[in-house]
């Protein structure tokens, strides 16, 4: 599955989360994108065109609060916090781990949906990638598991060449 396809379905899947109605935006979801990063983040503009694919087009059919830390990763709790108390369905959070871990101190209800390139084991996001628990999950661009394949493949090109034999 191609990176900007599984960035189309966590929008969708996003968007689909059960939704309460607003007193003033009864028929507009409210989602929030939470960025250590900056408004240019290609990860937004993807998850965008998985929103408007999944028949959700922005201040049409749903609502979104953007809160970015312009790389200040210290302000990801506050703007997590923040995200939470507007009563978001939903958080997407991209621009590195920090902005993930932020969303799930700030709230453990709302569904959290994190792109990464770090991996989300090891910085906290999930206790195990397969099945994660709880509200958090999403995609991490890390291959940790390719490593142990990555060395056995060059024992056996090295074994087959003869060159330590």
């Amino acid at each position: 599955m191609r990176r900007r396809d599984f960035i189309s379905l966590i929008g969708k899947a996003a968007a689909a989360w059960p939704l309460a109605a607003r007193a003033q935006e009864a028929a507009k979801p409210l989602i929030g994108v939470l960025s250590g990063g900056a408004p240019d983040d290609p990860n937004i503009s993807a998850f965008l065109q998985g929103l408007k694919e999944g028949g959700y087009v922005e201040s049409q059919s749903v609502a979104i609060e953007y809160r970015f830390a312009n790389g200040q990763y210290d302000r990801l709790p506050a703007l997590a916090t923040d995200l939470a108390g507007r009563g978001v369905k939903a958080i997407f959070a991209t621009g590195g781990s920090g902005a993930g871990l932020a969303a799930k101190q700030a709230t453990a209800t709302i569904p959290i949906v994190f792109v990464n390139g770090d991996d989300p084991i090891r910085s906290g996001l999930v206790s195990r990638v397969s099945r994660p628990e709880g509200n958090v999950t999403g995609a991490s661009l890390y291959a940790t598991a390719l490593g142990p394949k990555k060395l056995e493949l060059l024992r056996e090109l090295v074994a087959q060449s003869g060159v330590f034999s």
